[in-house]
């Protein structure tokens, strides 16, 4: 709560938590991570590591660690703070798969309107790939957040944060049509009233609903790569990029933190790397 991060993160920080815990239980004898010293957290971390787990896991579960130390230290739990000598595996870079434009296309043209959720999956990928919003941002999207006239979101992004984003006129129009023409018929439960996107059922649609709408529309268009939602916000970053927009203004519009992780969508494209050189180097 302190920190405003998201339930997700509290979710993988406690799964995190309860694998030092049985560590604990089968190796030390101990019942808490009080008695813990370095040398017992180091196994601990080499044990992870020997399971096969990605470096990203790995550095998450040690950072993860490190803050329940540093709880445990400010709430006078221990004198020493055992964590705080241990590393996390190096993390390469890894460039996102993307999305070509006519690719897209193709997977929102594959979604058949003549069934009743047609509508609402278009729109779904209309604004996933028009905003670049997460997940959990398009589930969470609420019909008293968008500002029609005015072609932007408000949107509740990681830690809690908000942002305002963009709505293209594309997407404007779909969801609009979807909420006038199929939602307004929907039963809609209790506490779903403001939420855009709705189940059969009249509830808010799941993060998997949402997984399983993209991997469906990618499938019927004949699209061979490994697909996710997050594939169409990165394919959204990338398309703005190659295009010439401005890098802060991207970073804004994804409501990253860091701009060094927006800048990982300069790697997309040789191109805007070569006319950077070109523009900027004065021995080009």
């Amino acid at each position: 709560m302190e920190r405003s991060l998201s339930g997700n993160t509290v979710e993988a920080y406690l799964r995190d938590i309860g694998q030092l815990r049985t560590f604990i239980e089968s190796t030390s004898g101990e019942e808490t991570p009080i008695g813990l010293k370095t040398a017992q957290l180091k196994e601990f971390v080499q044990q992870i590591a020997e399971l096969g787990l990605s470096a990203n896991t790995q550095s998450r579960m040690v950072s993860g660690i490190r803050s329940f130390y540093k709880y445990l230290l400010l709430e006078d739990k221990i004198d020493v703070d055992p964590s705080s000598m241990l590393e996390t595996p190096k993390i390469g870079r890894k460039l996102p798969d993307t999305l070509s434009n006519d690719e897209v296309v193709a997977m929102i043209d594959s979604i058949d309107l003549s069934k009743s959720e047609g509508e609402r999956n278009r729109a779904i990928l209309e604004t996933l790939y028009g905003s670049g919003l997460r997940v959990s941002e398009l589930t969470n999207l609420k019909i008293s957040n968008i500002y029609f006239n005015d072609g932007i979101m408000r949107i509740l992004g990681k830690g809690s944060k908000e942002r305002l984003v963009p709505l293209g006129g594309i997407a404007a129009k779909r969801i609009s049509s979807y909420i006038k023409e199929i939602r307004v018929h929907a039963k809609i439960q209790k506490g779903a009233d403001d939420f855009v996107f709705l189940n059969r059922r009249g509830n808010p649609l799941s993060r998997v609903m949402i997984f399983n709408i993209v991997k469906k529309a990618a499938y019927d268009a004949g699209i061979k790569k490994s697909i996710s939602p997050h594939t169409l916000r990165h394919s959204f970053a990338t398309e703005l990029i190659q295009r010439g927009a401005d890098l802060r203004a991207v970073q804004d519009m994804l409501g990253h933190e860091s701009i060094t992780t927006t800048e990982i969508y300069t790697h997309l494209d040789r191109d805007y790397l070569r006319s950077n050189i070109i523009q900027f180097h004065p021995r080009s």
